[in-house]
């Protein structure tokens, strides 16, 4: 029976893991820094270092169109759209809201904040008509979001406080995800945790995490949500890439509690986390600058698909190609099963 057991473990674990890296095809190169992608009328699009935008055609890789959105050099980790426009804020202060126009990439400043204390690390569209973004705390650690509503940028008015020493990081844009019926933030540093603002009657709530924290370089670099109650978090620590302990978590109570997945288990520190659509969470991507992740049962277990090294963020082109970008370069992954 042991034997029995053991090959149909054996085999189960082989059909589990049985996606394979087909090819990472290069194409696009430049001296630029990508921490933010969005796909849109089948391109890549992109922000990254010295106020670069830009786009791939996935058609036609000789398809490429880059502007400066600035003519100072700014630094960008963000970037989100809705029908008719995209969004970029620079890190740093002062903080440039842009809008670029999908039609003839037109842009404007539409927004500033001056506080010397901005540093905005995601930015997120719920829906085309409602968007939050997250930067670092004031002195006071006050939560501060700005929120775009009928058209319009605004602070976001809370009384949520932060812990010392919490804050987030500009890894990938992807440290806010929403679903149907909440928004939620990743924090780290000190303390990493949860914000999560319920759609409906704007209420927020702060839940603890058993990720790893207390360090200003450790927590929830990235989460991602498939709907109201399943989500799932990456992280660790950028100054220990290898340390792999209490670094991925998942959630079923939309946030309010999380178990750690894999924990001495997986290919170290992760910027960013992506569920595949129409896999109702069952698989996902993950990339860190060191490897690229693949998990296909809900997170709980991870295989090291990629020793590629250098990509900060990705995003699912469509149930078996990736698109990946980081230092300069964006790429597309093929995947067989």
């Amino acid at each position: 029976m042991k034997k029995i057991f053991s090959i149909l473990f054996l085999s189960i674990g082989m059909c589990v893991f049985s996606q394979q890296v087909e090819n990472i095809e290069t194409i696009f190169n430049d001296k630029i820094s990508i921490r933010a992608l969005e796909l849109y009328d089948n391109k890549v699009w992109y922000t990254g270092t010295d106020s670069m935008f830009g786009f791939v055609d996935l058609n036609d890789y000789k398809n490429q169109k880059q502007i400066p959105l600035s003519q100072k050099k700014l630094q960008f980790r963000t970037l989100a759209q809705n029908k008719n426009s995209f969004y970029a804020i620079n890190i740093e202060s002062p903080a440039y809201f842009f809008k670029i126009d999908k039609k003839d990439l037109g842009t404007q400043v539409v927004f500033i904040d001056t506080v010397k204390t901005a540093f905005y690390d995601a930015l997120h569209f719920v829906n085309d008509k409602l968007a939050y973004t997250f930067s670092d705390a004031d002195k006071d650690q006050m939560l501060k979001l700005a929120v775009y509503k009928n058209g319009n940028w605004s602070q976001y008015k809370n009384n949520l406080k932060l812990n010392e020493g919490e804050a987030a990081f500009a890894a990938s844009n992807t440290n806010i995800s929403s679903s149907k019926d909440y928004m939620w933030i990743a924090t780290g540093g000190k303390a990493s945790r949860i914000i999560r603002l319920n759609l409906k009657n704007e209420k927020l709530e702060v839940f603890n995490t058993p990720f790893v924290q207390g360090e200003s370089s450790q927590g929830i670099y990235s989460i991602d949500f498939y709907d109201d109650r399943f989500g799932v978090a990456v992280g660790g620590d950028f100054t220990r890439q290898d340390a792999n302990v209490n670094n991925i978590a998942t959630t079923d109570d939309a946030g309010k509690t999380w178990k750690v997945q894999a924990s001495g288990q997986n290919a170290g520190y992760m910027t960013c986390v992506k569920i595949k659509p129409g896999s109702k969470g069952k698989e996902m991507i993950a990339v860190g600058d060191q490897h690229i992740s693949y998990s296909s049962d809900f997170g709980k277990t991870w295989k090291k698909i990629s020793d590629e090294k250098g990509f900060f963020v990705c995003e699912w082109i469509d149930g078996n190609k990736i698109a990946l970008a980081g230092k300069d370069r964006i790429a597309v992954m093929k995947l067989k099963f």
